[in-house]
């Protein structure tokens, strides 16, 4: 007998339960019913609001799950979850033909029951999948009530944007949006906007009306890396997009250079940056041990220090200034990677200044093997421009500018005893072996385009003699085409050692010219490890 009673009991306890949950889930199934079109409501009057937009939403699903029903009966439900998922998200410009501003191919969040009631509803998360934000350019929102083409005459004007400080309705607490895609539109729909994607994202907000802190790691497209970035984003500005705030710190590692055409290296820079979307300052610094240009290939460390305006609508950067140091050059440099009009591609335009400089370090990274023709400290100012297109860097590069070398050594030994000889001859002492190892001075203007450098106005100066040439060297072949004149403090005869030294003294006044002993027109050709110096009598040479 006892044994049925507890049998009795068991299946009335059974019975009870089940009956109790299947309430509870019939509760539970009700109350999400029930639910459901308030959310799709609330949700899509929050993305409304905070966009400016038309909502699409396909479909939203309200779900408490299996768990919660027995909470249902707890006095106001208080502890009752509910579980929202949102598919197919598309906002549209009120007042814009654009492409959609946001889109989102799924979101979901959690919130209590209880706390619908309340004002503004608070979500602790939201995940976003698929997210893609799409910032228009400036003055590419219309008003409301504006024609396509701008407002007519006896159009109202626009209503003010919506304070970012009014009270929302809805407050998120934290987003997680990893895959988001982030373009900037250009205002010519023809071109391509600039892209970004975030690998991951993390939004965390500080209140209504205050930015929301965030961390992300972004996909850099070119040169490939990641980018990880954390700060403050917003508030937004529903009304001009591009005019919403952004700050923060990033670092950038293990960049390859070597997608470039013409250049190499891996690239590690970190910085900070802040200001509208749509106008970026960015203060950092880059370090690339191994930076060289292909053709080149002798590696020479580059690190810099930067600040720059980045046009967040198309990319643009702008230098002011950057300060450089490659191998032990230092210099600065001004100017902006930009895209022009009619260009497919940014071009470069810079001005540099080397306020110590090493021709070596130059020589290093422009002229193949490990052993530069020529040692000594350098100044130097140059224009430079690297138009768009595939070709290798240095087939594209164009450069014009000054440049003096003091104190200049040549390292191939028999470009430096044809120098030492000269200096010896220039001072009237062919055979004095105290003559060596002399330095020069060389000033002069240069134009390089297409692997090829024209001197003009070439000086080149050591003790006792000096020379003035005008002519092209390749860097390719590194092949020399010069002309000019040779003057000397010495006589011809001085030049001379022996008996040559006399018979030459009736031909001293037919070389005198102002104020030298010795002027003759000269031809320098061969290549740079090669020389091939002549006399150009026939030539003229030039002055």
């Amino acid at each position: 007998m006892g044994w049925t009673r507890k049998r009795r009991i068991a299946v009335w306890t059974g019975g009870a339960v089940l009956a109790i949950t299947l309430a509870g889930a019939v509760a539970a199934y009700v109350l999400a019913q029930r639910a459901e079109p308030f959310l799709r409501e609330q949700t899509i009057a929050y993305l409304s609001s905070k966009f400016n937009a038309e909502v699409r939403l396909d479909s939203l699903k309200v779900r408490i799950p299996i768990s919660s029903p027995l909470q249902v009966i707890l006095p106001g439900g208080k502890r009752i979850e509910v579980h929202v998922t949102g598919t197919g998200v598309e906002l549209k410009s009120k007042s814009s033909d654009g492409p959609p501003l946001v889109k989102m191919k799924r979101f979901s969040f959690r919130i209590a029951l209880a706390s619908l009631t309340q004002r503004p509803i608070v979500l602790p998360e939201v995940r976003v999948d698929g997210f893609e934000l799409n910032i228009p350019p400036k003055g590419g929102r219309p008003s409301l009530g504006s024609a396509p083409g701008g407002a007519g005459k006896n159009e109202e004007p626009p209503p003010p944007a919506k304070s970012p400080e009014e009270k929302p309705a809805v407050v998120v607490d934290r987003v997680i949006a990893d895959g988001m895609k982030l373009a900037m539109l250009p205002k010519d729909p023809a071109k391509a906007p600039l892209r970004f994607e975030m690998r991951t994202l993390r939004l965390e907000s500080a209140g209504p009306g205050v930015p929301m802190k965030y961390e992300t790691v972004m996909t850099n497209p070119k040169p490939p890396g990641l980018i990880k970035a954390q700060g403050s984003f917003g508030p937004w500005i529903s009304d001009a997009p591009s005019e919403s705030k952004v700050s923060g710190s990033y670092t950038f590692d293990n960049a390859d250079l070597g997608v470039f055409n013409g250049i190499a290296g891996t690239l590690a820079s970190t910085g900070k940056f802040g200001g509208a979307i749509e106008e970026i300052t960015v203060d950092g610094e880059t370090r690339t041990p191994d930076f060289r240009l292909k053709r080149g290939g002798n590696p020479v460390p580059l690190t810099t220090t930067f600040h720059a305006i980045v046009d967040g609508r198309n990319g643009n950067t702008f230098l002011e200034p950057v300060k450089a140091t490659l191998g032990r050059t230092r210099m600065t440099v001004r100017g902006s990677v930009a895209r022009y009009e009619g260009e497919r591609g940014k071009t470069v335009d810079l001005k540099a200044v080397f306020e110590e400089g090493y021709i070596e370090d130059a020589l290093l990274l422009a002229v193949p093997g490990n052993r530069p023709i020529l040692r000594g400290p350098m100044t130097l100012k140059a224009d430079i421009t690297v138009p768009p297109g595939k070709q290798p860097v240095e087939d594209k590069l164009i450069l014009d500018g000054s440049f003096r070398l003091d104190r200049a050594v040549f390292q191939s030994q028999a470009v430096q005893n044809r120098i030492d000889e000269l200096s010896r001859r220039g001072q009237g002492t062919p055979e004095s072996e105290e003559v060596r190892s002399v330095p020069c001075t060389l000033t002069g203007r240069f134009h390089m385009a297409r692997g090829k450098i024209r001197l003009a106005g070439l000086l080149f100066k050591v003790k006792g003699a000096n020379v003035t040439l005008d002519g092209n060297y390749d860097l390719g072949d590194r092949a020399m085409d010069f002309e000019g004149h040779l003057r000397l403090q010495a006589t011809v005869s001085q030049t001379m050692s022996g008996w040559k030294r006399w018979a030459l003294k009736p031909a001293d006044p037919f070389f005198k010219k102002g104020g030298y002993g010795t002027v003759i027109p000269i031809k320098i050709s061969g290549t740079a490890d090669q020389p091939k110096f002549g006399a150009n009598f026939g030539g003229g040479g030039k002055k």
